[in-house]
């Protein structure tokens, strides 16, 4: 095994299992924490037939969900958080705004970036917070609000923090760290006491999946080209894909005999969809509104072009296949109205047109905006041999807007059927909740990465660097260090309860702990963990107190592989103690 080493700082405890306290709870609250919108589902841990949903912000347009978005005071306080801190900071004026935090899209900054437990997130003014202090704020609120709505709807009852189970959505494509920072913003937020107790991450697409499996053929938008239920029986495989604001997951699953779920592909995506169409609606504007005049906008007006773009995020959802009106606030009409009559700005931008006050941008030019890489990543998928039996893809998440289910119709309806679930904008949450009932309905996942570890082993010149070479102080043992061991590889199925063994034993005869340092890798194999495209994930160290058969004792390492989180037990054989392994994936 590798030398010893001292363990990052402890920042999560040891814990058990949640699922063991699904039995216990008296309500299940699914959190979905998206990029763009977020919102909650609950219901009795005995009667997920009736799972409740809330409303926010109806004077805004959007129902089921409140916008991602929160707000801090100039003493970094927590003030407000959805549609409640759009409208406090679009009133505030423009010299105290500056001295405030308001942050938008901030979930997008755990994706395919290294996350770490100190790490600093900006708020739109350039003006900076702990992460955590963000995230852990974001599920305070939604947890006191659920809370409050569950004392409404079950007569005052009151919960403790043991009768309820938590789910928080999070992409599947997200990293460990990502995955492991939320669990701590949950324990931050108060949701529970110990890392794992009564908390389960459940993915995104996974949620949606189980959502739609479980739907009646009037469950889904009545299309005309296709009006196909979805068969919910042994062998049927299907494609789930996610649009969320910040990213797109596509999954495969199919269903298995006994009704459970095997993942037939690992989880793909990217970070694209939703905000890329707004960011081309912005392009489109700076276009229009050129000679600086879109800058300055933005620069003096930004409470105000908020506002637009709020607007705009709830029309590009539309089901309807017409021309969509933006209102023009009056501050965007002055500032053109300096250089020259606004509806000259429209002459030579084809699917825009000045309306009155409003602009107009036609169905045809609304779907200039959109980014269809969801097609190809989608037809990549779909073309591999093992996917020949896939009989639907079924949208969730942004999907509701027409626009993209049109273009996914387009492409591949000839052989596929095309569904949307009508509670589009819930799907996840309601699928969280139904984890409660069912939470081992995944039976197997498809490994995204190649795990392994780091070893050490007896020196071979024949066929390991020198530079790799280190010799034992106590009795001259020449040994390789940093050798790279494949625990599961790329794109291999595992099964979730699967417990794979794993034996190791010390490099030093008097050696009293041992760290266990994890590795993954996009590459089939490796051979040492420094090599290119090897990441280190985290590490946990365990205690060997008798040395007394010093390189001979045994260390028994089982792990489970396929869960949200990694979990790994250790049992000094000599000793017949076991420790659970935390892994500390968060860099510091």
């Amino acid at each position: 095994m590798n030398p010893p080493g001292s363990a990052l700082k402890q920042l999560l405890q040891q814990h058990t299992p949640a699922l063991a306290t699904i039995s216990k709870s008296v309500f299940i609250i699914a959190i979905d924490f998206s990029t763009s919108y977020s919102g909650y589902c609950f219901s009795l841990t005995s009667s997920t037939d009736q799972i409740r949903q809330v409303y926010w912000g109806t004077e805004h347009g959007l129902k089921l969900k409140t916008p991602t978005c929160i707000l801090f005071n100039q003493e970094q306080k927590f003030k407000k958080f959805g549609y409640d801190a759009v409208m406090k900071y679009k009133s505030l004026p423009h010299g105290k705004a500056d001295n405030w935090y308001f942050f938008q899209d901030f979930k997008m900054k755990l994706y395919n970036t290294q996350v770490t437990s100190d790490m600093e997130l900006k708020a739109i003014n350039g003006k900076t917070l702990p992460a955590l202090t963000i995230f852990s704020q974001s599920p305070c609120y939604l947890k006191e609000r659920a809370l409050n709505t569950i004392q409404e709807a079950y007569f005052q009852t009151v919960c403790s923090q043991e009768e309820i189970t938590w789910f928080i959505t999070v992409p599947a494509t997200w990293s460990a760290a990502a995955r492991q920072l939320m669990q701590l913003e949950a324990k931050e937020a108060g949701l529970i006491s110990d890392m794992s107790e009564n908390l389960i991450i459940a993915l995104e697409p996974e949620a949606a999946s189980l959502w739609c499996k479980q739907l009646p053929q009037e469950g889904f938008m009545a299309d005309d080209s296709d009006k196909k239920k979805f068969e919910d029986s042994p062998g049927i495989q299907y494609v789930v894909v996610d649009c969320g604001g910040g990213t797109i997951d596509i999954m495969v699953h199919e269903i298995q005999e006994n009704r459970l779920l095997k993942e037939l592909h690992k989880a793909t995506g990217g970070g694209w969809e939703g905000n890329s169409v707004d960011e081309n609606f912005t392009d489109c504007l700076k276009k229009i509104f050129n000679d600086g005049i879109w800058d300055e906008y933005v620069q003096s007006h930004p409470s105000e072009l908020r506002h637009m773009m709020y607007n705009f995020s709830i029309q590009k959802c539309l089901t309807g296949r017409d021309a969509i009106y933006i209102h023009c606030y009056y501050n965007l009409t002055r500032v053109a109205e300096h250089k020259k009559d606004i509806s000259h700005f429209f002459k030579n931008e084809e699917g825009a047109v000045w309306c009155d006050g409003m602009i107009m941008i036609t169905y045809k030019k609304m779907k200039s905006f959109f980014d269809y890489r969801i097609k190809n990543n989608l037809r990549e998928i779909l073309d591999k041999p093992k996917m020949a039996k896939v009989k639907y893809i079924l949208l969730v998440g942004f999907a509701s807007s027409i626009i993209l289910r049109d273009a996914i119709r387009q492409a591949f309806s000839k052989k596929y059927h095309i569904l949307c679930p009508m509670e589009v904008q819930v799907a996840i949450a309601k699928g969280a909740v139904l984890f409660g009932v069912s939470p081992h309905v995944i039976a197997s996942r498809v490994s995204a990465w190649t795990y392994g570890i780091a070893v050490s082993e007896k020196f071979d010149a024949s066929i390991h660097p020198f530079c790799k070479q280190r010799v034992s102080k106590a009795d001259g043992f020449v040994y390789c260090m940093d050798l790279f061991k494949k625990l599961v590889g790329i794109e291999e199925a595992v099964n979730i309860n699967e417990v794979v063994h794993y034996d190791f034993y010390p490099t030093e005869p008097d050696q009293t702990e041992v760290c266990f340092s994890f590795y993954c890798t996009e590459k089939q194999d490796a051979q040492y963990i420094d090599e290119e495209g090897l990441e280190k994930l985290g590490s946990g160290t365990v205690p060997m107190p008798d040395t007394k058969l010093g390189r001979k004792r045994q260390l028994k390492l089982d792990i489970k592989f396929g869960l949200t989180e990694f979990k790994a037990t250790c049992t000094d054989i000599t000793s017949k103690q076991s420790w659970a392994i935390v892994i500390i994936f968060l860099a510091v």
